[in-house]
């Protein structure tokens, strides 16, 4: 794998981490359910960001397959942040 391309997964899984603790700081400072939202929808989009070189390394599967878990896991993700912004 590319030295670059594996940093700048690596750098998106750590600023991902980095809000997801200050959310949850947040949500146990305020108490407020949807700061719990986003910190949760954050941990989902940075384990999105490292899942599809993983999968597609460690279990062999299709570039296509290991794509569509990536997809689905950011996508739920985003889902939880798009719900704490309903709240």
């Amino acid at each position: 794998m590319d030295a670059s391309f594996l940093l700048a997964k690596l750098i998106t899984l750590v600023l991902s981490l980095a809000v997801a603790y200050l959310a949850f700081h947040g949500y146990r400072r305020s108490g407020r359910t949807p700061m719990l939202y986003v910190s949760g929808g954050f941990v989902f989009i940075g384990a999105g960001a490292i899942c599809e070189g993983l999968i597609y390394h460690v279990f062999g599967t299709t570039i296509a397959s290991a794509a569509l878990v990536q997809a689905v896991i950011v996508s739920s993700g985003m889902g939880l942040v798009l719900l704490s912004l309903t709240k």
